[in-house]
């Protein structure tokens, strides 16, 4: 049975995309690439229209896959792709959950006026535990809760906006000074950008549990993409406007830092840390759900243990994927700043972006020549005629497949290193495992 609503996914991918980039990532953005930070989000958030259309048709052409762009891949192009973009896009899930309940300790540690760096990671750890609990009671549960928190950060976030523009003095010296870093700095905070827009593929991971399935899932992701491109440009207005470029710094509060630098009212100040909590928590929840729901994904298609992919009833995520992705991203909380999570966790977006425009390629070319490929789809769940397809196939494919590669030039040496070594040895993993089944000997002729 069905029971997401439309604007309960709206919510969830808000949760998840709204939290991490306005309320945790966006100083850092600036500090990386002062007024180019605009440049930044506009340039991403194209890239992110473009993947969300793709996510839109693979959804709707698979409405009863669960793990997102891990799904769309093992469907095109079978299990070894589809291992290594699973692993890399759980791990991010896992490091999107540290730097966004980072970002809640270090608020809720501005709130209570409390300087100790440990009371950060002991309130984020704080935050993933109870969100553990909430899970355990039913994605529906989970959802509503969303709901209600996306309604009141957005409100907020207006407020913040306004009085901004209306009294913030720095804006048009901000704008008047060139990018910093030029075009490498742009680059660089793009690749926080797109992790910020990471949040909507929580949509995907939860399509069979939504009214409508992957119809109403595709418009979800739209929205919620759309919703979010408009307050990214917004709020880093108002940042500009509040604080000189000098005061920027890598910190997991930025709005908190512009308003104490703009002496704002107490009021505003207290309101606006409250919305950050409840950002970060919403943001921290989509996460986990996601993370979760593609773990137990990669356990259902037998790449992981089948045991994971087990839920108590139907609507629940599965327990065991819950309480492991929950204990993972405590972990990972302590392996560096919020720049360096936050950019780790891109890798693997980034790397899922980029083979799920080739997926989205390879099921056209299989809907085009059903009788070679009816079976495989059969398989897979593809079916031939979805409710939403891609407008403007095949340039924009192509065009998310240009601009998400150039971004890896923008990622800072230990992230790449990270990912391109994750890479390695997940490959080295697949065929171990698949040494240890015995397997029969794949071979295949490019050249006659």
């Amino acid at each position: 049975m069905k029971q997401v609503s439309f604007l309960q996914a709206v919510a969830v991918g808000l949760g998840g995309i709204i939290g991490a980039g306005i309320f945790v990532l966006s100083g850092t953005m600036i500090k990386l690439s002062g007024s180019g930070a605009l440049l930044a989000f506009f340039i991403t958030g194209v890239v992110a229209i473009i993947v969300a259309l793709e996510m839109g048709e693979l959804t709707s052409s698979m409405p009863g896959k669960t793990g997102a762009s891990y799904s769309f891949v093992y469907a095109a192009f079978g299990s070894e792709l589809g291992f290594i973009t699973g692993v890399l896009l759980y791990l991010s899930f896992v490091a999107s959950i540290s730097a966004i309940s980072l970002g809640f300790g270090a608020y809720l540690a501005s709130m209570a006026g409390i300087t100790t760096t440990g009371y950060r990671y002991m309130f984020a750890i704080i935050l993933v535990a109870a969100l553990i609990l909430l899970n355990l009671r039913g994605i529906t549960e989970a959802a509503r809760a969303d709901t209600y928190i996306v309604v009141f950060k957005v409100g907020v976030l207006v407020l913040f906006v306004v009085f901004a523009l209306l009294f913030g003095r720095h804006l048009p010296a901000n704008l008047g000074v060139p990018p910093t870093g030029g075009v490498s700095g742009i680059f660089a905070a793009s690749v926080i950008a797109m992790f910020a827009y990471a949040g909507f593929q929580s949509i995907a991971t939860m399509a069979p549990s939504i009214k409508g399935g992957g119809r109403t899932a595709a418009r979800a992701i739209l929205v919620a993409v759309a919703i979010s491109l408009v307050f990214y440009v917004a709020v880093t207005f108002a940042l500009l406007a509040l604080t000189p470029l000098s005061s920027f710094s890598f910190t997991a509060d930025p709005l908190s830092a512009a308003l104490r630098t703009a002496s704002a009212p107490v009021w505003l100040f207290e309101l606006v840390d409250i919305a950050a909590l409840a950002a970060t928590t919403s943001a921290t929840l989509s996460m986990l759900i996601a993370g979760s729901e593609l773990m137990a994904q990669l356990g259902r298609d037998g790449l992981l243990p089948t045991f994971l992919g087990r839920e108590k009833r139907e609507g629940s995520i599965p327990s065991f994927a819950l309480l492991i992705t929950g204990v993972l991203g405590m972990c990972m909380l302590f392996s560096g700043n919020i720049y360096t999570i936050a950019a780790i966790s891109n890798f693997g977006v980034l790397f899922s972006y980029l083979i799920s425009g080739f997926a989205l390629m390879k099921v056209r070319r299989m809907r085009h020549h059903p009788e070679k490929h009816l079976g495989d789809m059969k398989a897979e769940g593809i079916v031939e005629r979805p409710d939403f397809r891609m407008p403007l196939y095949p340039a924009l494919p192509v065009a998310g497949v240009i601009l998400i590669i150039t971004f890896f030039f923008g990622f800072p040496t230990i992230a790449l290193s990270a990912g391109i070594s994750l890479v390695l040895v997940t490959l080295i993993l697949y065929h171990a495992l698949r040494e240890d089944r015995d397997e029969p000997v794949v071979t295949v002729r490019f050249f006659k």
